[in-house]
């Protein structure tokens, strides 16, 4: 997204549009004008100036060298230069000119010394800042109503990469240096940061400050906020942008004219969303009609007008250049279509202009050939140019005689300042040609018009630079299409031309003069090689005494600045516009320098064209209807028989002149009847919709979800249909949550679906030829490309994704396949554009992915540059044979040069949020060695604890890195059916392991009954094999259930609960070896999506289990609840139930499981809106069905989901059923953040059950949950986390066994028998500066404890020691240092190794780490990999030849072992939430791997 800069910003073309998205390394150019005339002057730069800018009306300029960092005055137009002062010299990064104030300009430099000078650059003074300027956007903003008002954006740094945007401000102008306004930000504005802009209260006028501030727990850009000030931000508000809900997600604001505009950009999307205000107190969201949606980096808003807004949006892919142009009503919230196809650039500039000072009158440049460069990049541009003189209502092409004229504009500018015009009332210029479209500059030749564009003849031939003087008297040009010596000028309008001679042959820079175009001087910047060497110049050209007499009144005339068809004067915004110009044949100048032409208005009667329609109406086949519920004034329609005056549908446009004397008046208030407006009462009840299909079973289903900053809130689903043998199937689409659907790509056979990983819009369809479609919009617009070759047949991975380049693609297909088996191979390839070209990676390859990782990726404070952005990991048959071992190889720029592989013999590898775990094979001990890297680049391997011998090493999972610690499993024991092992967890770089739990289940397959808790710090549910000898030699495990609280430090058994369902005793009620409860886990479930918890229910998990000594059977199991995070439970229903979560855990609906071995016919769902305290039972069909599954959008923020099932007595047919919970209530639920228990929720606090208060990771933290007895819904998804309300006292549960160490019968950590402690004081030779080390204590503090004083465990005093050569140093640290002290010396920096992704509570966003590992493209399934993905699971085996993939997106095929909606031998899945909702994944290895699944590969997760 980009907005083009206002006459403060820099020169060029960005002193032309507002700028909404600023971002540069540097600084962006800050200057206006310069000079020339017959009277010429040269001045000789050592290098090439840039950046020059007139003082508004006067004749003195600055202009940059900004090699020497040196700024250069000049107070006579050019003619003679000097450095201003000396203080400055080599010190100048950036000059800025004060918007409101024609005096006053700012010095930057790089560091925190800068300068302002209030005399326009006679004196300098100098100020300082605690911070540098900032590289992200413009540093300086002003105040328009207090020129002494002045924002400083700015970065504070403590080493290389802890850096943090602060934002200062001065009330004095910076004759004090500034002061601190708020850190954490992302770019501040004053309210009254235009002219025009006012909030209509003067006090709020004067002080009111808009930002957009980093997350409250969060760095990532998709929590960033708005935050409003009134008082320097002593206290703040988070405004809401939508009614009730505040907004995450800001990318950028700007004010443009009357407007502020705010971009906001969701997770997981590109589209952004304009939010628009004209006093900052009430927000609107800009609509752009349903054919068009705004994307990020895709519009620009260009100049505007005092009553609407110009943007141009992107069309099609970015490559393509294409766009089109809205016009806003005068409130900014609905935007019309004005033109197509415009032409724009990969920068976002716009070819589009308005004709200075005249009302209405557009020129703009579209692609002709439009179908054709849409469909590919090798068709070139045919530009035409095309003017409007009524703001865009009408297009007409440009004419000079009866020949068709095309001109360069913005996109291919040579010169600086405007394009066509200036303040010279109706003359421009331009560069161009005749014929059917542009071409190129070097061929065009100087055109002119003197009545505002109606009419074109050719000034000069050939391509010219040019400028407008004295009000347009005198029009002056430059060949710059090679070295000339000649100036040439005009003083009729461009009808004659005269030359000047500079003395010497050079190429023209850019040519400029005064801003107001009133000057008769001008300033040339030129160049001049000879050989290698290059002279710079700057030439003053002076036409003062070019005539002598100065015109008088007979010399003017009335020029009229519109004329319609039959020449005479228009009309627009209600008045006709004209000027007082100087004749074309007047031989004589204005000679008003500074004074700028003044149009005369004359009102008209109103017309049609004066009204626009009102707010919440559209306009549609040209009258205005309604765009939603007509708003009802106070006290109006108590009776539906009533009626009021309402809107017409009109409004006159704000700011519009006509006279309404007996004329057209749209907007009179009309009658409106109550009848149609008044709401029918609710149902109070769910509401059921069931559609049948005639297939053998639904090959796969996915949610492509729309975000918060989607234009819809469709809740779409694609279904894949088996329709039996020798068929490819069917695809089917619903926008409104299976309650209809259409039939996609009918004629076309699809092979595998992949959803984009990271953008919920984009989906892939995979046919068995190199075609591909796609959609980016939920499948509404089908596209194409066509792949390199066609997709491989080895069930890889067909497609990856990059995490942040949207139209990155690495395509994995079959070569040679088609001649020969024996040859047949898979070959990774790489797009940049979304499959327009495609380059080549590797031959012969298991897997290639990009490794720049979301989870894992540099936040905004350091994007990443362009080759870690290119970051792949291949997996590589040596010698490009299959039939040799595995090799790792790892490029940044797509392997253009050939790399030598990291590891030679490996199994696979997975990334995660912080961590990249290879597992490698140790052939001499016939073992796995795991390797760990946190930076992509450096790998360590990892160390297990000492104790922990596992001789042969078969299989890891890596369970989680969500917490800045790899959980790790590794089978201990692999005797099929009977498999288990230990859970290892790691410090915070994955190198050094210590025991969590031994004995943890897992299955054949690789799976691990381990599951973190969703969007809750630390918990996790494992089932643990109680007789793990017994198994060793193939007896029947015994599971119980156990659960953490403290991130696997400790572990405990589950608290039944008292009752059953049923109000009967379990005969136990507290914690023990022998009654506890247990869940039955990831292991036994059909579909590995599902999950206990959602991460919008905070604090809830249901499962099915029993309360006993062990975990029994599954159909003998019960269904229970907990709202507590494990620590108490609730028997929910006797029998098994599925469940899901919907409207954010406000709505809770499950339904009786029926599988193959347990058939279970219903007809019945039951649900709860009081987070299962009472549930209510709703009959959704008179007929019996056997339901397998039940869904919901992945964020589990709908009120609508989905059964999956078959009928009972017709003959099996499948069957989805919709139900629909948005009849319950139409009442959004009140969340007030300064007093959040004021409203419809509370605030609940979890808390480790062995602990008295509610701290846990040594923090309070406060969560919203609704009210159970609110009768409302939830709706836009919230920011669970309210607050960290305090740091608590360490205690025990903080802290967990150190390396050697390990959990003893009495809680505490002891020593391994036979170990030593680790010698710490290796930790002084690695580091010469440090001064002391501690020795092991048997503890080291949990990673995600932000605990503080207390009882200390991992540092004691007396067992600090010095290192050698430090004995003075230690002494003098250690006197009078309290513990708090060497908390900070010690614990802080150990915090801080895991580098710039390790971020503790206070930045947390509540979602667990990804990971991707080992994913496959079955041949006849849904590839793609999940959204929602936050926690992962990754298993690797040394003796397998093959890796076996899961995939983890929501739009995987949910899988059922037998059954009619089962059977996909080709593929299994990883994701273990309903819809990859945050849920971990697998990639799984082991011995009989091939013989269970087939043969498969790996592909990533």
């Amino acid at each position: 997204m980009r907005l083009r800069g206002s006459p403060q910003g820099p020169a060029g073309l960005l002193s032309l549009l507002v700028a909404l998205l600023l971002v540069t390394l540097g600084f962006p150019d800050a200057a206006w004008g310069k000079k020339s005339g017959p009277d010429i002057a040269k001045t000789t730069f050592d290098n090439e100036p840039s950046d020059p800018f007139y003082f508004e009306d006067s004749d003195v300029l600055l202009i940059h060298d900004a090699h020497a960092r040196t700024v250069y005055r000049s107070s006579d137009a050019g003619k003679s230069w000097k450095p201003i002062d000396d203080s400055t010299e080599g010190h100048v990064r950036g000059i800025f000119l004060h918007p409101f104030d024609n005096k006053t300009a700012f010095a930057l430099a790089t560091a925190q010394r800068h300068w302002y000078t209030n005399d326009q650059g006679k004196t300098w003074h100098e100020f300082k800042t605690v911070a540098v300027p900032s590289p992200w956007r413009m540093p300086l903003s002003f105040h328009a109503g207090n020129k002494k008002k002045i924002i400083f954006e700015g970065q504070a740094c403590k080493g290389l990469f802890e850096c943090d945007e602060v934002t200062l401000y001065t009330n004095d102008g910076f004759k004090t240096d500034p002061k601190l306004l708020r850190s954490g930000t992302r770019g501040c504005n004053y309210a009254r940061s235009t002219e025009l802009f006012t909030t209509g209260d003067e006090k709020l006028d004067a002080n009111r400050i808009i930002c957009i501030s980093r997350g409250r727990f969060s760095p990532f850009p998709k929590d960033f906020t708005m935050v409003i000030s009134d008082d320097y931000f002593d206290n703040e508000v988070e405004p809401n942008l939508v009614p009730g809900r505040t907004v995450k997600g800001l990318v950028n604001m700007a004010v443009v004219k009357k407007y502020l505009v705010a971009a906001v950009k969701a997770d997981r999307t590109d589209e952004m969303a304009l939010f628009v205000t004209l006093d900052t107190k009430v927000w609107h969201r800009a609509e752009f009609g349903s054919d068009h949606r705004v994307e990020e980096d895709a519009y620009t808003i260009l100049e505007s007008t005092k009553y609407s807004m110009q943007l141009d949006v992107q069309n099609g892919r970015p490559s393509s250049g294409l766009g089109s142009l809205f016009t806003s009503n005068s409130n900014g919230t609905y935007f019309q279509l004005n033109i197509e196809h415009t032409n724009r650039n990969i920068k976002g500039l716009v070819d589009f202009e308005k004709v200075t000072g005249v009302q209405g009158i557009v020129l703009i440049n579209t692609v002709k050939n439009w179908k054709e460069v849409e469909s590919t990049n090798a068709h070139e541009k045919e530009i035409v140019t095309q003017i409007s003189f009524d703001d865009g209502r009408k297009f007409h092409g440009l004419k000079t005689g009866k020949k068709d004229l095309h001109l360069h504009s913005i996109t291919g500018f040579h010169n600086v300042g405007r394009v066509f015009s200036s303040p010279a009332p109706g003359i421009l210029l331009g560069v161009g040609n005749t014929g059917e479209h542009i071409k190129s500059y070097d061929k065009g030749d100087l055109y002119v018009s003197d009545d505002a564009g109606l009419s074109w003849r050719k000034a000069l031939d050939d391509a010219h630079i040019y400028e407008f003087g004295d009000q347009g008297s005198i029009l002056v040009a430059m060949n710059d299409e090679e070295e000339t010596s000649k100036i040439k000028y005009s003083i009729n309008h461009g009808h004659d031309w005269e030359e000047a001679d500079l003395g010497e042959k050079v190429k023209a820079g850019y040519l400029t003069t005064t801003p107001d175009s009133t000057s008769l001087k001008f300033t040339l910047v030129a160049t001049k090689r000879k050989g290698d060497a290059q002279k710079y110049y700057v030439f003053s050209l002076d036409f003062e005494g070019l005539h002598e007499g100065q015109c008088g009144e007979k010399d003017f005339e009335t020029w009229h600045a519109r004329l319609d068809e039959d020449g005479e004067p228009m009309c627009i915004m209600g008045q006709e516009q004209s000027y007082r110009r100087r004749k074309v044949d007047a031989h004589c100048f204005i000679n008003e320098e500074f004074k700028d032409p003044q149009p005369k208005f004359e009102p008209c009667p109103c017309t049609d064209e004066d009204f626009e329609c009102d707010y919440n109406f559209v306009e549609k086949d040209g009258q205005c209807t309604p765009a939603g519920p007509t708003v009802v004034p106070d006290g109006e329609c108590k009776d539906a028989k009533d009626s009021f005056l309402g809107s017409s549908g009109y409004q006159l446009i704000a700011g519009n002149q006509c006279d309404r004397k007996d004329a057209v008046n749209k907007d009179k208030k009309v009658e409106r009847s109550c009848k149609d407006l008044m709401k029918p009462p609710l149902s109070g009840k769910p509401v059921a919709t069931i559609k049948e299909f005639d297939a053998n079973r639904i090959e796969g289903y996915f949610y492509l979800e729309s975000t918060s900053s989607s234009r819809d809130s469709d809740e779409t689903v694609l279904m894949r249909l088996d329709q039996g043998e020798g068929s490819q199937g069917q695809v089917f689409r619903s926008l409104d949550h299976g309650k209809n659907w259409e039939e996609i790509l009918k004629d076309e056979e699809i092979l595998a679906i992949y959803p984009h990983s990271y953008f919920n819009d984009a989906v892939f369809f995979i046919t068995n030829t190199k075609t591909v479609y796609y959609s980016l919009d939920h499948g509404k617009k089908i596209q194409k490309f066509e792949a390199p070759l066609p997709p491989n047949t080895e069930n890889l991975q067909i497609l990856q994704f990059h995490p942040n380049q949207k139209d990155w693609l690495i395509w994995t297909g079959d070569d040679g396949c088609d001649k020969s088996k024996t040859d047949c191979h898979a070959v990774a390839w790489v797009s940049e554009d979304r499959g327009e070209s495609w380059k080549i990676l590797l031959r012969v390859v298991r897997k290639c992915q990009f490794v720049t990782e979301a989870g894992r990726e540099q936040t905004e404070r350091h994007p990443s540059n362009e080759r870690s952005k290119k970051l792949i990991y291949c997996e590589q048959y040596q010698g490009e044979n299959p039939d040799n071992p595995l090799q790792l190889k790892v490029s940044d720029n797509f392997f253009e040069e050939d790399t030598e592989p990291v590891f030679k013999d490996i199994v696979d590898f997975a990334t995660m949020s912080e961590f990249i775990i290879v597992a490698t094979k140790d052939n001499e001990k016939k073992s796995l060695v795991v390797e760990a890297s946190i930076d992509g680049n450096t790998f360590a391997n990892a160390r297990f604890p000492p104790n922990f011998d596992v001789p042969h090493q078969s299989a890891y999972t890596v369970l989680d890195s969500s917490t800045h610690s790899v959980f790790l499993h590794v089978t201990v024991n692999a005797l099929a059916e009977y498999e288990y092992g230990s859970i290892v967890k790691s410090n915070s770089n994955g190198t050094s392991y210590v025991m969590s739990l031994e004995g943890v289940n897992r299955d054949r397959r690789g799976y691990v009954d381990f599951e973190k808790m969703q969007g809750l710090e630390g918990v996790a549910i494992v089932n643990r094999v109680h007789n793990t000898d017994e198994a060793k030699v193939g007896k029947t495990k015994n599971i119980k259930t156990m659960i953490t609280h403290n991130d696997g430090a400790e572990w405990e058994y589950l608290d039944p609960p008292a009752k059953d369902a049923e109000d009967k005793d379990w005969g136990c009620s507290t914690s023990s070896k022998s009654c506890s409860l247990h869940l039955h886990g990831y292991t036994e479930r059909r579909d590995p999506r599902d999950t206990f918890s959602s991460p919008s229910a905070i604090g809830m998990m249901m499962g099915v289990g029993n309360v006993g000594e062990l975990l029994g059977t599954y159909n003998e199991g019960d269904t229970f609840l907990t709202r507590d995070g494990g620590i108490t439970w609730k028997s929910v229903k006797k029998g098994q139930y599925q469940w899901e979560y919907g409207d954010q855990g406000s709505i809770i609906v499950i339904v009786a499981e029926s599988t193959e071995a347990n058939l279970a016919p219903t007809n019945i769902v039951l649900y709860s809106v009081d987070e299962g305290e009472t549930w209510n039972e709703y009959r959704f069909s008179e007929e019996e069905m056997y339901i397998e599954k039940i869904t919901t959008v992945p964020s589990d923020v709908s009120r609508n989901f989905l059964l999956w099932g078959t009928k009972k007595k017709s003959k099996g047919r499948l069957v989805t059923i919709n139900l629909d919970f948005s009849g319950l209530t139409d009442r959004l639920c009140d969340l007030n953040e300064e007093d959040p228990t004021e409203g419809d929720f509370y605030l609940w606090e979890p808390k480790h059950p062995a602990q008295k208060d509610n701290c846990l990771f040594g923090h309070v933290a406060q969560y919203h949950r609704k009210k159970i007895d609110s009768d409302c819904y939830t709706g836009p998804e919230l920011e669970r986390i309210h607050s960290i309300k305090r740091n608590c006292p360490c205690t025990r549960q903080d802290f967990e066994c150190d390396y050697n160490y390990q959990l003893q019968n009495d809680r505490s950590c002891g020593l391994v028998p036979g170990l030593d402690p680790a010698d710490h004081s290796k930790q002084c030779s690695k580091d010469p500066d440090a001064i002391q080390y501690y020795e092991p204590t048997g503890y080291r503090r949990i990673p995600l404890s932000t605990c503080e004083g207390g009882r200390e465990l991992a540092y004691l005093e007396d067992k600090a020691k010095p290192c050698p050569g430090h004995d003075d140093d230690f002494r003098k640290t250690h006197r009078g240092v309290s513990g708090l002290g060497l908390l900070f010396a010690i614990v802080l920096p150990f915090a801080a190794a895991a580098g710039v992704g390790y971020w503790v509570w206070r930045n947390w966003d509540g979602k667990f780490g990804r990971i991707r590992l080992g994913e496959q493209g079955g041949v006849a399934t849904f590839d793609a990999e999940s959204p929602w993905v936050r926690y992962p699971i990754a298993a690797v085996a040394v003796t397998a030849a093959v890796v076996i993939a899961l995939p983890d997106t929501l739009g995987r095929l949910w899988r059922i072992v037998k059954g009619r909606f089962g059977g996909v031998p080709e593929r299994r899945y990883t994701t273990r939430s309903s819809f990859a909702r945050d849920g971990p994944d697998y990639a799984v290895v082991d011995e009989d791997e091939g013989e269970l699944l087939g043969d498969e590969s790996d592909e990533e997760v």
